[in-house]
């Protein structure tokens, strides 16, 4: 008897199970057909935490930088989270499957200033759509709750957005021992022109959650290289991979100050800008101890940059050891030059010499040839014989 009670209990408990998946199973397809007809896709709780990047455990981090970039439409591979500007055959752009996503109450965004992702610091989408100028009406089925909206593309206003805000965390984790950069939030800039100066001014709209849109990124791909136009990456990969270009406005200070406000100066702004990117990226490779090798190169390298500075370059300047009686290339080169010189100089000596008896045999030529053109006397007997007549008077 108790035996045919627990069959009966599992017939009943297995038949309120099957009706129940068959309820479950009933309204997933049903929310899929809405769905497709709505344009949107289906992201089920399972693919959301399959898309989702944890964030490490205190316990496990040493180290984090939080830093603010600005990623421009016409700088780097950027281009590819802004096209197509209006949806077509190829997809939509980040711009489109935010704001479709926030028209339709599936994601939350968080105020832009506060740079706070909580309960307390949601936007009123409503208020948003009001305050930038995009045109919208109340869906069917919108409730205070549960606003959902209506948006045509045409007032999306996509062409105004030219730039994103990323907050980018840079952590050391000690289960891997590396550091690596994760985008924890993006941030849509809208650009317009002053009536007035003509200048651009940057009017950022909001804040919202990477996380929280992963799984729709991850269904629309892009191409990145101007001569492949096959899309090969989706948008999550465009982020996971950093295939992104951005400049540093920011960095997470106790002051709350940007870059600009800290370095007004141009100069100074570009050195602070390259000076953390240059920090960063080296990191990792100033972790570790580089091989003895690796480290007299380096000694050496700085031995020769110094005497390069001073105008001395010492023997051995490579790190070979001279031995008595072996010169280097450099003293080679310079006895040879000492040599030339001296071998030069006892040339030009020899050849002053040689002028000097050429000149001197010439004077003695000259000399004999006046003595030859001299007249010649008479007779030398006449001359001695009026000598003697003289003397023979004295006499």
């Amino acid at each position: 008897m108790r035996s045919l009670r627990l069959i009966i209990a599992l017939l009943l408990l297995s038949f309120a199970l099957g009706s129940n998946a068959q309820v479950t199973k009933r309204t997933d397809s049903d929310a899929r057909k809405k769905d497709k007809k709505d344009g949107a896709p289906t992201i089920t709780t399972r693919q959301q935490s399959f898309y989702e990047v944890k964030e490490p455990s205190d316990a496990d981090l040493q180290w984090m930088k939080v830093i603010y970039r600005e990623l421009p439409f016409a700088k780097g591979k950027n281009a590819a989270l802004f096209y197509p500007e209006l949806p077509n055959e190829d997809g939509e752009s980040l711009y489109f499957i935010i704001m479709r996503l926030l028209a339709k109450n599936q994601i939350s965004a968080y105020d832009q200033e506060a740079e706070i992702f909580n309960d307390a610091h949601k936007v009123n989408v409503g208020e948003m759509l009001y305050n930038h100028g995009i045109d919208y009406v109340e869906a069917k089925g919108s409730t205070e709750k549960n606003p959902i909206y209506d948006i045509e593309d045409a007032d999306f206003r996509s062409n105004m957005v030219k730039s994103y805000y990323v907050i980018e965390k840079w952590e050391f984790d000690t289960r891997s021992n590396q550091m690596k950069p994760r985008v924890e939030a993006i941030c849509p800039v809208m650009h317009r022109e002053d009536d007035w100066s003509g200048e651009t001014q940057r009017y950022p709209m909001f804040w919202v959650k990477l996380n929280d849109i992963r799984p729709y990124m991850a269904q629309q791909y892009v191409f990145t290289d101007d001569d492949n136009n096959l899309p090969r990456f989706s948008l999550d990969d465009f982020f996971k991979l950093n295939m992104y270009t951005g400049d540093i406005i920011k960095t997470k200070n106790l002051r709350n100050l940007s870059l600009r406000q800290m370095f007004p100066d141009t100069t100074a702004y570009k050195h602070a800008q390259d000076s953390i990117e240059a920090r960063l990226r080296s990191f990792n490779q100033d972790l570790w101890v580089p091989p003895l090798e690796v480290l007299q190169a380096r000694a050496e390298a700085e031995e020769k940059a110094r005497a390069e500075a001073e105008g001395e370059l010492e023997e051995g300047e490579e790190g070979t050891e001279v031995e008595e009686g072996e010169a280097t290339e450099a003293e080679a080169e310079e006895k040879t030059v000492t040599r030339t010189t001296k071998r030069g100089s006892k040339a030009s000596a020899k050849d002053s010499k040689k002028s000097a008896k050429s000149k001197a045999k010439a004077k003695e030529k000259e000399k004999k040839t006046k003595i030859k053109e001299r007249k010649p006397k008479t007779s030398t007997q006449s001359v001695n014989a009026g000598v003697r007549s003289v003397r023979n008077r004295k006499k």
